[in-house]
């Protein structure tokens, strides 16, 4: 139950962040799997399945942003 669970969350975000920022599913994933969000989703599990399933696509948002940011300073 909770991979299926997992894997909801997963989708949700790759999902939500795709329709966003404008760019095909198969690209969010990417960048997902590039970026080990897939992994940190899973590994926040017992804290993100309190929260509203679209606090998984925030949880992203913000770990991507991050990245970002140190990546161009």
């Amino acid at each position: 139950m909770q991979q299926r669970d997992e894997n909801l969350m997963i989708v949700t975000a790759v999902e939500q962040y795709a329709q966003k920022h404008n760019i095909p599913t198969a690209v969010s994933y990417a960048l997902f799997r590039k970026h080990g969000i897939n992994t940190l989703i899973r590994r926040h599990y017992n804290a993100l399945h309190t929260q509203p399933l679209d606090e998984s696509y925030y949880f992203a948002e913000d770990i991507l942003k991050t990245k970002q940011k140190w990546k161009t300073n």
